[in-house]
């Protein structure tokens, strides 16, 4: 009782729980215990976060007028969606839009070529993968990231449009995030644009038989957050329809 009452035997709990911190996913996914500089002793990794936050908005607020570019890295040039992004980016950077991409291969690649090729703003917020990842010669801007966290925000907030073309985990997870955002109206309504009927139908219909009429988890106007296209002189016109060019919102 008396050593309860005097804290005694906490030391051992503290002990305990020091031991495990090595295994705790703070430190081993977010710290890096291993790295070389320190971070996992005195979290100082938390201020190599904040930098790329702070270099993100930065660039960023210097391109007003943008449009966003996803799609999978693995999209050869000679794949005939490689083609329309290239398209697709040339006529909306002729028309004032910084072209935002992750800085990849791939649909990256052809939106920041079609870009580059008109004389537009071509940026690439680009991060180091085991694979897939290297930075596309066709940027004129570029920022690297090493946390996958800071640079989904930064092409969260970007721009005034956002396209999609056929890709994996990577696309889909962020078409989930800006459909979240703009239907929790944490960010300004905005095209949505969805390249490739093929592609993309599957999955909007089971949006629409299994989210919203068997689970009844989404709303009817939840369907109306995006569209799709086959057309790139219809989503050019859609974009423009839609976007305001003389008031950029996100930043």
């Amino acid at each position: 009782m008396v050593k309860k009452m005097l804290g005694l035997g906490k030391k051992k709990v503290t002990k305990k729980a020091n031991a495990n911190l090595s295994h705790c996913r703070i430190v081993t996914d977010l710290l890096d215990p291993k790295g070389t500089d320190g971070d996992a002793i005195q979290s100082w990794r938390v201020f190599r976060i904040m930098s790329e936050f702070v270099s993100g908005f930065e660039l960023l607020r210097n391109h007003g007028l943008a449009v966003t570019f996803w799609g999978s890295a693995r999209i050869e040039p000679s794949n005939p969606y490689y083609k329309a992004a290239e398209e697709l980016a040339a006529k909306l950077a002729k028309k004032g839009f910084s072209v935002i991409s992750g800085g990849g291969p791939g649909i990256m690649e052809a939106s920041n070529v079609g870009a580059f090729k008109v004389g537009g703003k071509s940026v690439g917020l680009n991060i180091q993968l085991p694979f897939e990842q290297k930075l596309n010669p066709y940027v004129t801007e570029t920022l690297s990231f090493d946390f996958f966290f800071s640079r989904k925000v930064m092409l969260t907030f970007a721009s005034e449009a956002y396209v999609y073309f056929p890709g994996g985990f990577g696309t889909l997870d962020e078409l989930f995030e800006i459909l979240t955002l703009v239907q929790t109206k944490k960010i300004s309504p905005l095209p949505i644009v969805l390249i490739g009927s093929d592609f993309w139908n599957p999955l909007l219909t089971w949006f629409e038989k299994e989210l919203l009429k068997k689970h009844k988890v989404i709303s009817k106007e939840d369907l109306d957050l995006y569209k799709v296209f086959d057309s790139i002189e219809e989503a050019y016109k859609y974009i423009l329809k839609n976007v305001d060019c003389n008031n950029t919102r996100q930043l």
